[in-house]
């Protein structure tokens, strides 16, 4: 998971939040500068709880193992899979472990330096590791059995409709795609853990992007929000049959927060957004 924030106040003294537009040439050049910038905080930070081996879809904790929404364990073993936005590659060494053949790919070259810390760390076979735009896979049409993203690169890509038919291009027939996502009707809150963060401050429907500017106006940092009938929208006209939509809910004993996500908002409000798919 690499999801940074959503529709809140920039954390860096030197930089401002704001709502403006932002192509896909401005949101790539920022996201890979700043997830380069900030990968080993964010190991540091939130390394722990992804473990060097877990696939978690969510900061809910719910895990591939328990839920199968890339199907039964057993039927992995051979299985070719594309972990978009992989960071650390936690996921794809999960699937290893049960025999499918795991590729992972990420926009931020620090990001995957750290998959390579974690392999040597655990004496493992590496995973292979793509540096790439998701919105440009390298790969040739069919090449993937299952493709899963766990809070990668869906929110940080301008043209999601395009990230979409690419993934849809790469999968074979017949091939599931599932990506987690920040539950669309969080950018109308505040993302705060607190109270705060249980009013709604602006429109679910405003899809202007999240941007970080430094003091010369620069973006260092975009997120795009698209609601949920645009993300049904984008799979559709890509090709994939929506199977199903997780909620998944906070659950008892977990008190550990993560950025926006608390016990406290999540008894009030779903956090992440699951979309199972299939391609036709």
């Amino acid at each position: 998971m690499t999801e940074h924030t959503a529709a809140t106040d920039a954390d860096d003294d030197d930089t401002e939040a704001v709502r403006r537009q932002a192509d896909t040439a401005e949101s790539s050049r920022a996201n890979r500068s700043w997830w380069d910038r900030n990968a080993d905080e964010y190991q540091d930070e939130h390394g722990g709880f992804l473990g060097d081996a877990r696939f978690t879809w969510c900061p809910e904790g719910l895990d591939e193992a328990d839920a199968r929404l890339l199907g039964d364990p057993a039927d992995l073993r051979g299985r070719r899979v594309l972990e978009i936005g992989a960071g650390a590659a936690q996921c794809s060494r999960w699937l290893a472990a049960r025999g499918a053949r795991p590729v992972a790919l990420d926009l931020s070259h620090r990001q995957l330096q750290h998959a390579l810390r974690i392999d040597q760390h655990l004496g493992l076979v590496p995973v292979p590791l793509v540096q790439a735009d998701a919105t440009v896979l390298p790969f040739a049409d069919g090449a993937f059995d299952l493709a899963c993203s766990a809070y990668g690169a869906v929110p940080f890509a301008a043209d999601t409709a395009r990230l979409m038919r690419e993934v849809h291009r790469v999968l074979r027939p017949g091939g599931r795609w599932v990506f987690s996502v920040t539950h669309p009707v969080r950018w109308a809150f505040p993302d705060e853990p607190g109270p705060e963060g249980l009013t709604a401050v602006s429109s679910y429907f405003d899809r202007t992007p999240y941007v970080e500017e430094d003091e010369h106006g620069r973006a260092v940092y975009v997120e795009h929000h698209r609601t949920l009938g645009d993300r049904v929208r984008e799979l559709t006209a890509a090709g994939f049959r929506l199977l199903d939509l997780v909620e998944p809910e906070w659950p008892p004993g977990l008190t550990q927060e993560w950025g926006g996500w608390s016990p406290l908002r999540g008894r009030h409000l779903p956090g992440t957004a699951i979309f199972v798919c299939a391609r036709d």
